[in-house]
């Protein structure tokens, strides 16, 4: 079985190069070891695929070379993702921050795709796994659960990276990049929700629930957002974000009410109202439960006439600046994605070939570049995977 192209991994990546694959005329086979394709597209945003963001730019990605990403974000971007939705006639809607939802499923995305496969001759096997993969003066064989043998002359890896394992994702694309000597950035949870030990939260389980927008600071990167207390710890959409960026040790900043200056308005109240109780008062600016929560922990009571501004100011930072330290995440069976991957020095920015072995390409989530949470990892798919189709 002979094919000039050979993708491995029919997800958002995958199926895109498949698709400029076909239309250059090449033979190309997608394969997949899963029962159907897309189907990290097909959970994604609560079963309406998050597929782009407006606001998509290099700055949204966090890589070792933070300029490998430009050249195939510019050659295709938001803008012609969303011509192609509105092509097929897919209604869809702006939520927060520039995110781009379909109205009704994320299977209309996945048919889309698979339809422009078909348009292109692209030829789909699924619930067939690759075993080995040879490399030699003609190309590449490849064995498959079928025992049947796959040559190709250009090899694309869009396997993505181990997180959501329940979808059937697996670190297989490392594998093969090792196989090759290409290097691997160690690969992390990201996107991920914090857990937090019972000393940093007594009882974590009385503000299970609990959500609020912050602005939550790690490493010199900030972002505010909503936030959501767990049994286990922190999550919502500002702690996956900042968890990109988090380092086992790190602590976290964390802003209850970025609009307000609680020292400030502390003293004011003190002189206005000098026998409010701080309890109280703090439960007129906070989720109930998290004011007597704070309270509790750091044992602030009484009448705001008794407490020095030097305490008001301790109060206020445990509002306004409350630092901690997770003790680890949820780890990759919750992660969105993965952070790290193939080391984009060993590829071309501009085809997404192995420098050092060719016909080999790697693209999607496999590849040390990661987006921001709210589409911007579905728009590095669909730029990457069209880079490589214009040159498997």
């Amino acid at each position: 079985m002979k094919y000039d192209v050979v993708i491995i991994g029919a997800g958002a990546a995958g199926l895109m190069c498949a698709i400029e694959s076909g239309k250059r005329g090449r033979k190309t086979l997608l394969i997949d070891h899963a029962k159907s394709v897309g189907e990290k597209i097909r959970i994604s945003g609560g079963g309406r695929c998050n597929f782009t963001n407006i606001h998509a730019s290099p700055d949204d990605y966090i890589s070792n070379n933070p300029f490998f990403c430009v050249s195939a974000l510019k050659r295709y971007t938001q803008f012609d993702f969303i011509d192609l939705v509105e092509k097929y006639n897919i209604a869809y809607h702006e939520k927060t921050l520039g995110q781009l939802f379909c109205d009704k499923s994320s299977k209309q995305i996945i048919n889309m795709l698979v339809s422009e496969c078909e348009k292109s001759g692209v030829e789909i096997v699924v619930n067939n796994k690759v075993h080995n993969i040879i490399n030699n003066d003609d190309g590449f064989n490849l064995s498959t659960d079928d025992s049947k043998t796959i040559k190709t002359s250009s090899l694309v890896i869009a396997t993505g990276g181990p997180s959501i394992p329940k979808m059937g994702s697996t670190g297989w694309g490392y594998d093969v990049a090792k196989q090759f000597s290409l290097n691997i950035i160690s690969p992390k949870a990201a996107l991920v929700p914090f857990t937090l030990d019972k000393k940093t939260i007594p009882n974590p389980e009385t503000l299970s629930g609990i959500s609020l927008e912050v602005i939550v600071s790690c490493n010199n990167k900030s972002f505010r957002e909503g936030l959501l207390f767990t049994h286990k710890g922190l999550s919502g959409p500002s702690i996956l974000q900042i968890s990109s960026y988090w380092k086992n040790g790190d602590a976290i900043s964390i802003n209850f009410l970025p609009d307000i200056d609680i020292f400030t308005e502390l003293k004011k109240i003190k002189e206005k109202y000098p026998k409010q109780e701080i309890q109280k008062y703090l439960t007129t600016l906070l989720p109930k439960r998290l004011a007597l929560n704070i309270c509790e922990r750091y044992k602030y009571k009484g009448r705001l006439a008794d407490i020095s501004n030097k305490h008001l100011q301790t109060i206020a930072d445990s509002i306004n600046k409350w630092e901690i330290t997770p003790n680890g995440t949820e780890g990759l069976k919750k992660a969105e994605v993965t952070r790290g991957g193939v080391d984009t020095d060993e590829l071309s920015s501009k085809t997404f070939e192995a420098k050092k072995i060719k016909g080999l390409y790697f693209i999607g989530e496999v590849v040390d570049v990661t987006g921001h949470l709210g589409g911007f990892n579905f728009q590095w798919a669909w730029s990457s995977g069209h880079a490589a189709g214009q040159y498997v």
